[in-house]
């Protein structure tokens, strides 16, 4: 069946297939890839049970602030009807206060964090949105691509919108749908060929299909109704959605970070999955010709996992909890004894693996700097030639693909929305598709074909910090694993291991210099401009480097190589804008120090990040931060961490909010 955007005819005529359980019947996911959360740019979250609603839907929308929002809102089915609270703003000076001063009881609810798309943020076009009766109340992330010709047949049949976003026309359609459902059961003779009895409760999710079936775009959604006061409907496409299974209660969330204090027991839902939720079970139907594919996932972080601890943001906390991700990525993996890395999930024979000709990386953001790093290691190591494709760009061009090619795409969520788009690109034309995630359940980690987790655990600052360290590690133990198939010797790889199993107390070594790194950051903090250089295998961490001070301070600045800066940017140099230089002792050191000088004589003040024992940088960068010694490829590893921590100070020190970056989510699940 064509999903290239709504279903076709054929489609809208099939029944959708279903699956009915409850936890204690369902058998545990044997996911894809092998065993840690989820990820999405607006958030969701919905409750049904006996408990209060309020409270923990306003629990679960600040666990989802970081992914980036506008305005927060709630309906919750009350004693009196659907009562609705929404609020432009941060959720504690918006939606909690405008709760405590108009409080509403009800232990069925959906709430929602907004991030703009259609329609400017306002109060008005916050979620949650409500249908022409006022019946019926609907949360949703993604982009509904034909809203527009929607909305104009719902205005021609007389209905009026109080907002500008494409969710009204969607909580419209759905209730267009379902009183031609009421209506049949009714004894309405034009629609009597779709009865479904109202009482059951089947009529909401008959609605909500029907409606679906007439959308072009994606959607992550939950639905409520005053017919139903015990029943939450959820659907997917294109953007996440999760059941959580917890005792007399259940959960419909965006984010499993959302609800990890109340349950570990989650459904992760696939593309036309349309779930129907109560207390005590749920059912799940998918609008395609397949039948649901449920299964039980164990979420593999806490509730302490996802809270900040003794630490001002997310983000700093997560960077000093780098050295433990690093030593999880490697747990397990470092085979001395066969001088090779040992991966669960590549699913690919050592035959196969062999005879890969080219791999294509595909990644954005962050992740697209990792590719580029990995690159480097593959080519060196394995001598396969690499390319590095932003995947926004791979889905859109006819890129010549050989018939032994292999795409990896990097992700942190597993949720992006231009990488999974990569990622089916690749499997429709024949070709197998890995991937390295760190989400367990996440879509791109069921859609691959094989691949690897990072086990770097929940990451909640919007600026990712060690998702991208353990991608870089995993990276350097996947080129290891591919150049033992051709022509690395064991040697070599064993001395890559020994330094890989280093690299956790040498981060510490790097943590050690917060303090420095802090006074560093004042001292630049008012700087309008900034230059990253580096050389080689440091260039994507200029890169990254330029990308971290730019998502949380704000500051413009831009990553070169060294070699570059001749060619042109060299111009724009003078003592106002300091240049931050990579020059680790490494087989580029000589003509990065000639690179140095030609910034020096111009007076750009330097600050460099160098190798312990390098005297001679001394006598020519104004600022100097030390790294450990290690192999070249992988101070990438070091060098990314007092980089993350020189752009934290900095946004500290300019007062700016480090966790929720302006105009940033966390992570991008529509193009």
């Amino acid at each position: 069946m064509d999903f290239g955007g709504g279903l076709t005819t054929a489609g809208r005529a099939a029944l959708p297939r279903r699956f009915v359980g409850t936890e204690a019947g369902m058998k545990k996911a044997e996911p894809l890839l092998r065993p840690t959360e989820t990820d999405l740019m607006c958030g969701i979250i919905g409750y049904v049970g006996k408990k209060a609603a309020s409270p923990i839907l306003i629990e679960g929308l600040r666990r989802l602030e970081y992914r980036g929002y506008d305005s927060a809102g709630v309906a919750v089915l009350s004693p009196a009807g659907l009562a609705i609270r929404k609020k432009l703003g941060k959720i504690d000076e918006g939606i909690a206060r405008l709760l405590k001063a108009e409080p509403v009881t009800g232990s069925l609810g959906i709430a929602h964090t907004r991030w703009a798309t259609h329609g400017v943020p306002a109060d008005k076009n916050s979620h949650p949105h409500l249908d022409a009766s006022g019946k019926i109340a609907v949360v949703h992330n993604g982009v509904i691509e034909n809203y527009d010709s929607l909305k104009q047949k719902l205005l021609r049949a007389g209905h009026k919108f109080k907002s500008d976003t494409d969710t009204e026309v969607l909580a419209h359609l759905i209730g267009e749908y379902y009183e031609k459902r009421v209506g049949a059961t009714r004894g309405d003779a034009r629609t009597a060929q779709h009865a479904v009895p109202a009482a059951s409760g089947e009529a909401l999710t008959a609605a909500v299909c029907d409606a679906l079936r007439d959308v072009i775009g994606t959607y992550g959604l939950a639905v409520i109704c005053t017919d139903f006061p015990g029943t939450i409907v959820g659907a997917r496409r294109g953007s996440p959605l999760i059941i959580g299974l917890g005792r007399d209660e259940n959960f419909v969330t965006s984010d499993a970070n959302a609800i990890v204090a109340h349950t570990k027991k989650v459904v992760y839902l696939n593309d036309y999955d349309v779930a129907t939720v109560t207390g005590d079970h749920f059912e799940v139907q998918n609008l395609g010709t397949e039948t649901a594919n449920v299964q039980i996932s164990k979420l593999e972080f806490s509730q302490e996992d996802a809270s900040r601890g003794r630490h001002a943001h997310f983000m700093l906390k997560e960077i000093f909890e780098q050295s433990q991700t690093v030593a999880n990525a490697l747990r397990g993996r470092l085979d001395f004894e066969g001088a090779t890395a040992k991966f669960g999930g590549l699913n690919m024979t050592p035959a196969e693996l062999r005879g890969i000709d080219r791999i294509v990386i595909a990644a954005s953001g962050t992740s697209w700097h990792a590719a580029l790093v990995g690159e480097y290691l593959i080519e060196e190591l394995a001598q396969l030639p690499v390319e590095v494709e932003f995947a926004h760009e791979f889905c859109y061009r006819n890129c010549p693909l050989e018939k032994n090619t292999v795409l990896l795409v990097l992700s942190q969520s597993g949720e992006t929305a231009d990488t999974l788009a990569a990622l089916r690109e690749a499997k429709r034309r024949g070709h197998r598709a890995l991937a390295i995630v760190n989400v367990v359940g996440s879509t791109i980690a069921r859609e691959s074909d094989g691949g690897i987790y990072m086990h770097a655990g929940p990451e909640i600052g919007v600026a990712s910090t060690k998702a991208f360290v353990s991608t870089l590690t995993v990276l350097t133990l996947l080129a290891v694993h591919l150049g033992r198939m051709r022509m690395l010797s064991a040697n070599r790889a064993r001395e890559i291991f020994r330094a890989l199993e280093a690299l956790p107390k040498q981060l510490e070594k790097i943590f050690a210099q917060n303090d420095a790194l802090k006074k560093l950051a004042k001292k630049y903090a008012k700087a309008d401009d900034f230059f990253f250089l580096g050389r080689g295998y440091t260039f994507p961490i200029a890169l990254e480097g330029a990308l971290k001070l730019k998502e949380i301070s704000y500051i413009h600045a831009e990553g070169y190589s060294a070699a570059e800066m001749k060619h042109g940017p060299i111009a724009l140099i003078d003592a106002q804008t300091p240049t931050v230089f990579l020059v680790p002792q490494d087989a580029m050191y000589d003509k990065t120090m000639a690179n140095l000088a030609m910034i020096r004589a111009r007076k750009g003040p330097i600050i460099a990040l160098a190798t312990e024992g390098d005297k001679a940088i001394k006598k020519v960068a104004n600022d100097v931060i030390y790294l450990p010694k290690t192999l070249e490829l992988l101070n990438p590893i070091l060098a990314s961490v007092p980089l993350q921590l020189f752009a934290y100070h900095i946004a500290v020190a300019r007062g700016c909010d480090v966790d929720k970056p302006r105009n940033l989510a966390k992570s991008v699940t529509v193009e």
